[in-house]
């Protein structure tokens, strides 16, 4: 029997990172105030430590949409899989070309583009789409902030969130 509600649990389970990063934070700054000596180092280090968290889980937090939503992604030794319904795929990670976030679709999708496959779907608020963050914030010289603006914008087209340099030619000749 749980005291809690559904819908308050899952509230906290989408914060919970920020939720640890302050009670070691608070734990940190006890130590840190308190007795002194190493124990106040190793507090002030415990409290930064806990401030990262903090900042780590905020951006998890914005990127997740909730569950719910048409299939399952999983993600193993990098590569990506989605199992939809109607669809599914798999791309692997390091070699994606392009992630493009299509917020006119119901819900809205991220596109995968790798170079000699079609792109590869994915709502936002599939089962398990939170694991994505992970592998979007390791692509070299993506903007995280930028992606999680454009995830809560609502923007009326597809807005590519990263590109692999060196993809797309800057001009292509008609012959």
């Amino acid at each position: 029997m749980s005291f809690i509600r559904p819908e308050a649990r899952a509230g906290l389970w989408r914060w919970r990172e920020v939720l640890s990063g302050a009670a070691v934070s608070c734990l940190g700054l006890w130590w840190a105030i308190g007795p002194g000596g190493l124990l106040g180092w190793v507090g002030g280090a415990l409290c930064l430590a806990g401030l990262a968290l903090c900042v780590v889980g905020l951006q998890r937090a914005r990127f997740r949409a909730g569950d719910g939503g048409p299939g399952v992604v999983q993600v193993d030794e990098g590569q990506i899989t989605y199992f939809g319904p109607l669809d599914g795929g798999t791309v692997a990670a390091g070699e994606l070309a392009r992630l493009v976030l299509d917020p006119t679709a119901h819900p809205a999708h991220w596109l995968l583009e790798q170079p000699g496959a079609p792109a590869l779907a994915i709502p936002v608020n599939a089962e398990g789409a939170d694991v994505l963050f992970d592998v979007f914030a390791a692509l070299p010289g993506i903007r995280t902030e930028r992606m999680l603006a454009e995830l809560r914008g609502r923007a009326a087209h597809p807005v590519v969130i990263w590109e692999r340099h060196g993809t797309r030619r800057d001009h292509q000749r008609l012959d």
